[in-house]
């Protein structure tokens, strides 16, 4: 079993008559990326803000590294909130620098981790551009080197692909992937479903303020298997027989579901018979079908 870097038990907030965690639960193992899911207004910003002591619990408590979160926690947590902020009309490495010194790294440090991040990004040359000469997806990336800076044990991104094109956001992607490797533990919260399928080795689906799903993404998308399959053949004209039906087709593949009655082997035998089959396999449950199904209680 995984140890756990961060364990949030019975946590509930209140905002006057408004619940906006109801006894929310998560284990997040070192060194995994965790895909904190679920739709707007579900709690996840409020639950990253409490992670971050932004605001605190009504209930429940949190624990960190095996100890109740407090103050002397903030070095140990990286924080991208999906509203960004820089001070648009100062200097790109002046505010890395006073950004970097605020999450308490000595000056000569942070020169140093800047300097490294600035060059493997290659962004060295906006060191002394202002802030508001940058795109958004520039700022992003300043942003993103501010927040791992300090290397710190956990790090929280919210929607951290938002304002990126394809291949910035698959820098940033192997560059979170890298972190991984590297021993740090990701709480990443996106809307981009096939982003969690690519890295997240956990998931929590919180909805109406409440947790409704946890766990390994592949035990959870193992539980959430049907009895579909994806057939190829050689032909366009796969008929329906007793042992599946169809539920779908795309020119010669066809998404096919076996009867409670019949078995893998008698519909591969009966497909045989009539056609070649060029390749059968699972219709493995896809995250986004797990998230519509889970929230809408299907």
């Amino acid at each position: 079993m995984q140890d756990i870097l961060l364990s949030v038990e019975d946590v509930v907030k209140n905002y006057g008559d408004y619940t906006a965690l109801d006894k929310v639960s998560i284990s997040v193992p070192k060194s995994s990326i965790y895909g904190l899911l679920g739709p707007n207004g579900a709690g996840k910003t409020t639950l990253m803000r409490i992670i971050n002591q932004i605001t605190a619990p009504d209930q429940g408590k949190i624990i960190l590294n095996g100890e109740l979160l407090n103050k002397k926690h903030i070095t140990d947590i990286g924080y991208l909130p999906e509203e960004r902020g820089l001070y648009k009309k100062m200097k790109v490495g002046e505010q890395a620098l006073y950004l970097a010194q605020l999450k308490g790294m000595p000056y000569s440090d942070a020169i140093e981790k800047l300097k490294f991040w600035f060059k493997k990004l290659e962004i060295t040359h906006w060191w002394s551009k202002r802030v508001e000469e940058l795109s958004k997806g520039m700022a992003q990336k300043i942003q993103f080197v501010v927040t791992v800076i300090h290397q710190p044990k956990l790090l929280i991104f919210d929607e951290p692909f938002s304002g990126f094109d394809p291949i910035n956001a698959a820098i940033i992607r192997e560059e979170i992937l890298q972190l991984r490797e590297n021993g740090t533990t990701i709480i990443f919260s996106t809307h981009r479903m096939e982003s969690v399928e690519e890295i997240c080795d956990h998931i929590a689906l919180i909805n109406n303020a409440k947790t409704i799903l946890e766990g390994p993404i592949n035990k959870i998308k193992a539980d959430f298997e049907s009895d579909t399959y994806l057939v190829a053949i050689d032909s366009d004209n796969l008929k329906t027989s007793a042992d599946f039906k169809i539920i779908s087709k795309e020119n010669n593949l066809f998404k096919i579901k076996i009867n409670q009655d019949s078995n893998i082997n008698r519909t591969i035998d009966y497909i045989n018979k009539h056609h070649k089959i060029i390749s059968f396999n699972k219709d493995s449950a896809k995250i986004e079908d797990i998230f519509i199904k889970s929230v809408n209680n299907e």
